[in-house]
């Protein structure tokens, strides 16, 4: 169950990433005109910040059709468009004026959880429906007379008839769902300020589980009406408020996290502090500019587990202050500095120096924290492994000789330091790292992985591996699951 959710979360990214597009849209806009949806005359700006709105606005649509690719065993389009087919067959049957139809009750006396069918929530189950139904049926050959609809034909109609199916039963269920979204949703944002600390604090906590996800999903999209992603680009809500399930999170990626990253190498043994310093070092300037995380943070989330809890606290308290500073800025992939320049003209901004403020401190906070918890503790963080825990010479990173694609060889590498086929289950990569379920991961050659010049790597259990090797992961991951299908 867990690396299920684990997949549709690594499948989100395909749309998450879509949001880019946005706010680069939205932040030209606003920055040519701050009124520019207010009647301005400055044709430009209307129509960038317009161009923007499409995607906020259609965001439900485009996680079924990001989830139903990613989830499909060949990224095929036919599991896309049956996540779309899934999506307008249970929001059409599940809106208020079809079921009004059915009922024969007005529209105004519909439960009002279906208002608000058209969500990243039913977006994700359609998603779910169209990429698991193409896997099972996508080869399907039926009679010689219905074989015009035969194969991948087959799964946009399979996938129209379950998700009928599914809109009967949300039909019962969907109000009693929706009302544990919305109370669990209302009661965090009835907190205030501490309830943006909580969210932060539960968001960091739940990243290793990859349950993370659905937590944002109730504060950062249209699911039960908080939206702070949508509303802060759509510029719709009050300035010092809307934003703040996002503004704290600058800080803590663009200079807590980078600090903690050369608190690691500092405390790293001497004879390993080139291999962790080009770690860290890669790792701080990607979470400083694009703010994604994942290098530095899982180079110590199962190392040492009380770190991540401390960088979990520390979000937390980031994401409280910042709320009650009133202080906001919104991302549309992450909270770096491409997105804090990004959302420093929009009119809910609101107080951003203030982050920047809290950011310096945030850096000092992490950096003597992770220092004195690291020696205190004798913690195992990169380069401070004990040479048995590693196997022998395994601190030799001197590169590994290759021709031809520099990703390719370094998939090949991977590939058969893992144990090839015979070994893996399964392979998916999120943002910046292969995830390995693999047969047995004792067997791992971590040196040959490490030559490659990965980052990082991590062993999570007896069967499932990560290789951390960054934003370009994808072009590692294609190779390797080329390789991975031909010799199967």
């Amino acid at each position: 169950m867990l690396n299920y959710l684990q997949k549709i979360g690594r499948s989100l990214m395909l749309p998450v990433s879509v949001l880019v597009v946005a706010s680069l849209f939205m932040g030209t806009g606003y920055a040519l005109d701050p009124d520019a949806l207010s009647g301005s005359g400055n044709t430009i700006a209307i129509f960038m910040v317009q161009a923007g709105l499409v995607v906020i606005n259609n965001l439900p649509i485009l996680f079924a059709l990001g989830i139903g690719t990613g989830l499909a065993k060949d990224n095929n389009g036919a599991a896309a468009l049956s996540a779309v087919v899934a999506f307008l067959m249970m929001t059409t049957l599940l809106g208020p004026d079809v079921l009004s139809q059915i009922t024969g009750v007005t529209p105004e006396e519909i439960d009002p959880a279906f208002a608000s069918i058209q969500n990243v929530f039913i977006g994700i189950i359609a998603g779910v429906i169209g990429g698991e139904i193409y896997n099972k049926f996508y080869q399907t050959k039926l009679p010689q007379w219905l074989a015009f609809f035969s194969g991948r034909r087959l799964v946009p109609i399979l996938s129209s008839i379950l998700a009928l199916l599914v809109a009967l039963v949300l039909y019962f269920v969907w109000p009693a769902v929706y009302g544990a979204l919305q109370g669990f949703g209302e009661a965090i944002a009835g907190m205030g300020a501490l309830g943006a600390g909580i969210y932060g604090f539960l968001n960091k906590l739940l990243i290793p589980f990859g349950l993370h996800h659905a937590v944002n999903n109730v504060f950062w999209f249209d699911t039960i009406g908080i939206n702070d992603i949508g509303n802060f680009w759509g510029s719709i809500g009050e300035a010092g408020i809307t934003g703040r399930y996002q503004a704290g999170y600058f800080p803590i990626m663009m200079f807590g996290l980078p600090a903690a990253a050369f608190a690691i190498y500092k405390n790293a043994k001497p004879e390993n502090k080139a291999r962790v310093g080009a770690l860290m070092a890669s790792g701080a300037i990607a979470s400083f500019v694009t703010g994604i995380t994942e290098p530095i943070e899982f180079s110590f989330m199962f190392l040492s587990p009380v770190l991540y809890v401390v960088n979990a606290l520390l979000t937390g308290v980031s994401m409280f202050v910042a709320a009650t500073l009133n202080a906001t800025a919104g991302f549309s992939f992450s909270a770096g500095l491409i997105d804090f320049l990004l959302s420093l003209r929009m009119p809910l901004a609101n107080n951003t120096w203030m982050l920047i403020v809290l950011g310096l401190i945030m850096a000092v906070v992490y950096y003597f924290i992770f220092d004195f918890l690291i020696k205190k503790l004798d913690l195992k963080t990169p380069g401070r492994e004990d040479d048995a825990d590693l196997g022998e010479d395994f601190t030799d990173t001197t590169p590994i000789a290759t021709s031809g694609d520099r990703y390719e060889a370094m998939a090949n590498e991977i590939y058969e330091a893992v144990g090839g086929a015979e070994n893996i289950n399964s392979m998916i990569n999120c943002a910046t790292r292969l995830r390995l379920n693999l047969k047995d991961t004792s067997i791992v050659d971590q040196q040959r992985i490490s030559r490659t010049g990965v980052p990082g790597q991590n062993q999570m259990d007896d069967h499932n591996y990560h290789v951390i090797v960054g934003t370009d992961v994808q072009f590692v991951a294609d190779p390797f699951n080329d390789r991975l299908n031909k010799e199967r």
